[in-house]
């Protein structure tokens, strides 16, 4: 039979998965449930009902002859009225469920009215389909009354004639007035419960740091109180944050293992916080339960020594007795780097761990490259970086041959003058200019082609034209 919830398949007639999430957050295995009933005689008339999800659950007396199956919706007793939940336990197991909570089997506990119907089913979803809308409503009037309270969460009875309302606050708070709003606005009897910080955990939910649901929320019933012992016991960080869970009190997980460290504990001498040698005072720093050693420092150095719970003993005796020994005589602990086991390199285990050798090639790599960050980065590497970038730019010259012969052929021009200016007045009868100038004619060229200077020179250098 499935669950009518998520859809996953239950166990026998429960019709409930076994996540404790869905139709009954805080679920009991009925492990007697397979069992015949002439076995074990006439049944016990009480059973256990959780309304809400799972969130709240209580006892009923079943006075008819009717068996009722575990998950089953049934119609019990209310305040003034009716309310519907399902079977969540029957049997021989809730006697255990009532003396675990102290409910006496009275003429108080009510009664179990009928088997819920369609109709029955459909006026309560209606009804629970509110209260998301009332929560909302409800925190607008207490913050417009400036009352110092966080209402958390709103359970309305399945015909609608009641209504809890379950709030957080530090201090006391005077609701009368409160209760008169809501009881005017919202048509129904009001009952206000104050909750403490894990129960409002427990009815919102969320996912731990562990990467699971809540164990608040899906099967812890009774809250025990979690002291920060707990954490020193178990040799753990005085950290706030890592140790608070979701509610901002200490983790409820911290009493999971609790008791056994305390079993370990007492292995461990509890007068030998103090031991004394000839090097001077050492105070106890941790003890470690794995491996039953007892880490000591001298006062003014942070250098511990395990010892062994045999030889912190022997010490403390020694010192009763009013000697000091020598030293004290520290054990050595191996430390193994490399596993034993060797892993295949592309190996991936079911968790999506990477093996150990890809992380050490990975470890190879990155120091690989820091180091080549180094060199660069530093002065002698960009010195270096120049000194490369020269000799390419210097290898082409030295390789090719008509560069040489180019540079020995200026070379010598520029130190020989005559080749320079030989070079110079060919350019000129060719009518180029070596820094492309515009041409100049030379001065004697000039006054030839003066006409009157021309004259002149002709007649100095002809005197008897004249008398011709």
């Amino acid at each position: 039979m499935a669950c009518g919830n998520c859809g996953t398949s239950g166990s026998g007639k429960s019709g409930g998965c076994s996540t404790g999430g869905c139709s009954t957050r805080m679920n009991t295995h009925d492990w007697l449930s397979g069992m015949p009933l002439s076995d074990i005689g006439q049944p016990f008339t009480i059973v256990e009902i959780s309304f809400n999800k799972g969130s709240r659950k209580d006892f009923f007396r079943n006075s008819s002859p009717h068996f009722f199956e575990k998950g089953e919706w049934v119609v019990v007793e209310g305040v003034n009225g009716w309310d519907a939940g399902q079977v969540s336990l029957q049997g021989e197991l809730v006697k255990l469920q009532m003396k675990k909570y102290n409910v006496e089997d009275n003429a108080e506990i009510k009664r179990i009215l009928r088997s819920a119907s369609e109709l029955d089913l459909k006026i309560c979803e209606e009804n629970k389909g509110r209260q998301q809308e009332i929560m909302v409503r409800s925190r607008a009037i207490a913050r417009s009354m400036k009352l110092e309270m966080k209402i958390s969460e709103v359970e309305i009875q399945a015909d609608g004639k009641k209504a809890t309302f379950f709030y957080i606050a530090e201090h006391r708070v005077d609701f009368r007035e409160l209760i008169k709003v809501y009881a005017t606005d919202f048509k129904m009897k009001i009952e206000m419960r104050q909750i403490g910080a894990r129960q409002e955990a427990a009815k919102i939910g969320g996912i731990g740091s562990c990467g699971r649901e809540l164990c608040c929320s899906t099967w812890i019933t009774d809250f025990k109180a979690v002291n920060i012992a707990a954490a020193r016991y178990q040799n753990l960080s005085i950290n706030q944050v890592k140790l608070s869970g979701q509610c901002g009190r200490l983790k409820c997980c911290l009493n999971y293992e609790l008791d056994t460290y305390m079993d370990s504990l007492k292995a461990f001498p509890t007068d030998a916080d103090l031991i004394e040698t000839a090097q001077g005072k050492a105070s106890l720093q941790k003890r470690d339960i794995f491996r039953n050693l007892m880490w000591y420092s001298y006062h003014g150095s942070n250098q511990q020594y395990p010892l062994t719970i045999e030889r912190a003993k022997e010490i403390r005796d020694l010192n009763k007795a009013g000697k000091k020994p020598e030293e004290l005589g520290s054990v050595e602990i191996e430390r193994h780097n490399k596993p034993e086991v060797e892993l295949d390199k592309g190996f991936v285990n079911d968790v999506g761990q990477i093996s150990l050798k890809s992380l050490e090639r990975s470890a190879k790599n990155l120091k690989k490259k820091n180091k080549e960050k180094q060199a660069h980065s530093s002065p002698t590497g960009q010195n270096a970086k120049k000194a490369e970038a020269n000799k390419r730019n210097q290898a082409p010259r030295q390789n090719n041959p008509n560069t040489n012969q180019g540079l020995k052929e200026t070379t010598k021009k520029e130190a020989n003058p005559q080749n320079r200016n030989s070079d110079q007045a060919g350019n000129n009868r060719q009518g180029k200019h070596p820094k492309n100038r515009p041409h100049k004619k030379p001065r004697n060229q000039q006054e030839q082609n003066d006409p009157n200077k021309k004259n002149t020179s002709s007649e100095s250098n002809t005197p008897n034209s004249s008398a011709d």
